[in-house]
């Protein structure tokens, strides 16, 4: 039997996600979360200390019954219940010292626990660790784009709006504009590891209250240790229906495909034949055409885009999730595991592509410039109308620049003449025009703009 490789998901195929968010990762994260609780309750004089370390040592993914552990999700509608049964059956099948009478190892697995505790809390081990790599990647990308903009501060292309050529920009405020959305998917991502993903401890209906029968005292004083051998944050309250840490995530996913395939659908225009600014990295066999030799497609751009067409969908499902009745839902809780790995899976394999592709994009200034010329000037009538409407007046202004761009060709010089010869002295001078009609001089505050971007950047960095 195959698992899901990623045959049919070319947005995360092969980009390192298979073992971080398997079914595998689902139980090595649920076994943790049995051996925290056991520790956290010894450390409270719960469990006895012997019993969690031979619940630690006996809790090996190896050991348990796959068939059975589906099976399980059948007959019980979540994979926690044949979890605990098969981890107890490990534990007591490892316990070479179980008393002959009193209470076993075994019998201290899942101590006072339900199976949501269990699953939320294994669900934030996994999103952390998730969005630890995502933030490593998106920094690589970030990293690749600060020295993209920074090289290209004053390379100047078409500003295009509509998809039709606007004002001139530079290549550099392009590479600054995707840099500014890699940093604030950034930031929310820190947002939510600094404190944002918290352990479940709920127990049937939210109340802890198996957890203090079983300790004969304060059940909530079991929350910091359980947080503590995790690393993952105390809760505030159970939150077995109040699904904010969940959405959270799903919020940090939308925005961080939503700023990557920004930067793809762009790369994936300006790589086009007829356009021919950027390209993707090089490597043999990458974008080759099953059916035309002559192709090579751009297939990080792809592979970022299929992810970002994907991930709101799966987020809203994800944010209905918060609409759950009662203090555990039947559906509402069970509806969002697969969603929530697929949208994990997806925008990490979309940060993966991204980092790829900026490490080698390859950016063509020749050809920015040969696109710039392609309206002969016309690009920076916006400019030629701040500078005549005081001669000629607003209305006048528009008309005569409108007819300009009608009557001219295209060549670069033509523009020029032309309006010398319509303002018939009443405007600049030809060699005045001519300058002003240079798309190169007209882009604005641009530079200055990459150099917040860039700036931003080494903040970021230095504070890792």
């Amino acid at each position: 039997m195959f698992a899901d490789t990623g045959l049919l998901s070319p947005g995360w195929a092969r980009t390192g996600v298979d073992a971080l968010l398997d079914d595998r990762a689902w139980l090595r994260a649920m076994i943790t979360t049995e051996v925290a609780l056991a520790r956290a309750q010894a450390r409270l004089g719960v469990v006895p200390e012997s019993a969690a370390e031979t619940i630690a040592a006996a809790a090996d993914p190896d050991a348990f019954d796959w068939p059975g552990l589906v099976e399980g999700v059948h007959a019980t509608g979540n994979p926690v219940v044949a979890f605990v049964s098969q981890l107890t059956a490990i534990v007591r099948a490892a316990d070479t010292e179980a008393p002959a009478t009193g209470l076993s190892a075994a019998d201290h697995v899942h101590r006072g626990s339900t199976s949501q505790d269990v699953l939320d809390t294994a669900t934030m081990l996994l999103c952390r660790d998730a969005l630890r790599r995502l933030r490593t990647d998106l920094l690589a990308t970030a990293a690749a784009l600060a020295a993209l903009a920074g090289r290209h501060r004053d390379t100047p292309m078409a500003g295009r709006t509509l998809t039709q050529h606007a004002v001139p920009i530079t290549f550099g405020l392009k590479a600054a504009g995707w840099l500014a959305q890699v940093l604030d998917a950034v930031e929310r991502i820190e947002a939510v590891l600094d404190g944002g993903l918290p352990v479940s401890l709920g127990g049937a209906a939210g109340t802890l209250a198996a957890y203090g029968e079983f300790a004969d005292g304060d059940p909530l004083d079991l929350v910091e240790p359980f947080a503590a051998e995790l690393g993952l944050a105390p809760q505030a309250l159970p939150w077995h229906s109040s699904r904010t840490p969940i959405a959270d995530v799903a919020s940090v996913l939308a925005f961080a495909s939503g700023a990557l395939g920004r930067l793809a659908a762009d790369v994936a225009v300006l790589s086009r034949t007829e356009i021919g600014e950027v390209a993707e990295p090089a490597e043999p066999g990458r974008g080759a055409s099953s059916a035309m030799p002559q192709k090579r497609n751009p297939v990080h751009a792809t592979a970022i885009l299929t992810a970002a067409r994907q991930v709101p969908a799966l987020v809203s499902v994800l944010h209905q999730c918060l609409v759950v009745e009662d203090e555990r839902s039947a559906g509402g809780w069970h509806a969002e595991w697969q969603p929530l790995r697929e949208a994990l899976r997806l925008v990490l394999g979309a940060a993966r592509n991204a980092a790829a592709l900026t490490a080698g994009l390859r950016a063509f200034p020749d050809r920015m410039r040969e696109n710039l010329a392609l309206t002969g000037g016309a690009v920076v009538s916006e400019r030629l109308g701040a500078r005549l409407t005081p001669v000629l007046g607003k209305v006048e202004t528009k008309r005569l620049l409108t007819e300009a761009t009608a009557a001219t060709s295209g060549r670069p010089d033509e523009l020029p003449d032309w309006l010398h010869t319509r303002l018939a002295g009443a405007g600049p001078d030809l060699d005045a025009l001519r300058a002003l009609c240079d798309p190169r001089g007209y882009t604005g505050a641009s530079g200055a703009l990459v150099d917040r971007a860039v700036e931003r950047w080494r903040a970021v960095g230095e504070r890792g």
